[in-house]
């Protein structure tokens, strides 16, 4: 029997009805064969505080975990202020430390964004691949999922009815599991 690869995925946004979790809720529909998508939520991370680097909250604890556990990451991020979240950058410096600790370390890693804005989130996957370069993480650089006028692609039951955006996510998923298989030959 063949195992599983596993991806983690998170969002960016703390929000119930939040577009970029929905994006989540989507592409675990839209997984190929033999791949498995865990969605973890970053509530509860309280900000990061070095203090307690050394004895880890226990949400925290459990996210480096999962990260760990993970053969793949998948993130979905809204944009604040052309840029990344501060939940999602507070969850990404808590979770990569103390210094070598870091198990974002050598993860492929794929980014989606949505928004009801005309550029969907692009500026916010451009800061977060910066980030991805002090965490020495392998980015998928294409497709970009990019989620423009967001509140036009969802029903109101938070479900993707857009179907361009589902091939694209197809295609990045697709592009995230060889980019892994590749990686770890």
């Amino acid at each position: 029997m063949e195992t599983k690869l596993r991806i983690l995925g998170f969002a960016g946004s703390l929000r119930v009805g939040s577009c970029n979790k929905a994006l989540l809720r989507a592409a675990k529909e839209l997984l190929p064969d033999h791949v498995t998508l865990e969605i973890f939520d970053l509530d509860g991370i309280p900000p990061f505080n070095q203090d307690q680097e050394e004895k880890m909250p226990e949400k925290v604890s459990e996210f480096k975990s999962k990260i760990k556990e993970s053969d793949a990451i998948l993130i979905a991020t809204p944009e604040y202020n052309y840029s990344i979240p501060g939940v999602l950058k507070n969850a990404i410096d808590y979770a990569s430390r103390p210094y070598g600790d870091n198990p974002f370390n050598d993860k492929p890693v794929a980014i989606m964004s949505a928004s009801i804005g005309m550029l969907g989130g692009a500026r916010a996957q451009y800061h977060l691949r910066q980030t991805f370069v002090f965490l020495n993480m392998h980015p998928v650089n294409c497709p970009e999922v990019i989620v423009t006028f967001a509140q036009n692609r969802f029903d109101l039951n938070g479900k993707l009815t857009d179907e361009n955006t589902k091939v694209f996510i197809k295609q990045l998923l697709e592009n995230l599991v060889n980019w892994t298989n590749r990686l770890t030959q």
